[in-house]
């Protein structure tokens, strides 16, 4: 067996070889190999150029071309992160605004749905009503500036109170002849309806003064007469063949309420009636 000392040394042991026989093993050994088979004596340019890993050349050349390629990957990385944390601080920033927003107008809605709750709230809500039909009669008191019988002593005078008259007031004019009962017992009708429709205008006028003839005296008193907005809307002669001889003021008011020459007070008191019942049901119930 070969100790260190010969393998220093260079000495031969008995199991050295000659030349000769290493020769000998060296021609068997490429009698075995299969033919056809052969060693590649170079490498293709085309593979070195395709290669684009790390480099296994450890000199100084392969060093500072790996160290570059670190760079780059960590500067490309360290922009990739910060896109990143750009786009995040972005969508954190409008998410806190969409949040601020949202809490604004929530408040908003908040308070806006107080006021409505207090605005419709029953008390609120009934007060206004009672405003409201107070507003109305008042309005309905202003339009009564009448309340008494006028008397026309001329032709101009019928045309004053005819054309002068609100658009929305009904001027009725009670024609009549001083020598009859019925006449006179009609002015007396006319001013308990003056005292009682304020808003109308009760006039009176002789026939004479009217300047109609003596035929219509004769055949057309007692005659009323309604205008409105200027407007003949209203002629009834000689009334007595309707009523009678002896007729009431309540006779003379349904008679022209009838024929819708008069405002219906009944109505106008039974809807104000209605909105107070209602509004009271109304507050019951709740």
């Amino acid at each position: 067996m070969t100790t260190l000392d010969d393998k220093l040394l260079g000495e031969k042991t008995h199991y050295y070889c000659s030349s000769s026989s290493e020769s000998e093993d060296d021609s068997e050994n490429e009698e075995e190999k299969p033919v056809g088979e052969s060693t590649p004596k170079f490498i293709p340019v085309q593979d070195l150029n395709q290669w684009e890993g790390s480099s296994t050349n450890t000199g100084p050349k392969g060093v500072i071309k790996d160290w570059q390629r670190y760079k780059q990957l960590e500067s490309e990385r360290r922009e990739e992160q910060e896109a990143e944390r750009l786009a995040l601080i972005k969508k954190l920033s409008l998410t806190c605004q969409s949040a601020k927003d949202e809490e604004k107008s929530r408040q908003e809605q908040e308070e806006l749905d107080a006021e409505l709750k207090e605005l419709f709230d029953d008390k609120i809500l009934e007060e206004f009503k009672q405003i409201h039909m107070q507003q109305m009669m008042e309005k309905h008191c202003k339009q009564s500036h009448f309340g008494t019988v006028f008397q026309i002593q001329s032709g101009q005078e019928y045309l004053d109170a005819v054309d002068q008259a609100d658009k929305t007031t009904a001027v009725v004019i009670y024609i009549y002849s001083g020598g009859e009962k019925s006449c006179k017992l009609m002015y007396h009708c006319f001013e308990e309806l003056a005292v009682e429709y304020p808003e109308v205008k009760f006039c009176c006028v002789e026939v004479s003064v009217a300047g109609l003839s003596r035929h219509f005296e004769r055949r057309g008193v007692p005659a009323i007469l309604i205008y409105k907005n200027g407007s003949l809307v209203g002629n009834f002669i000689r009334v007595t063949d309707e009523l009678g001889d002896e007729f009431v003021t309540s006779d003379v008011e349904n008679y022209l309420l009838e024929h819708g020459m008069l405002p219906d007070h009944s109505l106008v008191l039974a809807n104000l009636r209605r909105s107070q019942n209602q509004g009271k049901e109304d507050s019951d119930s709740d």
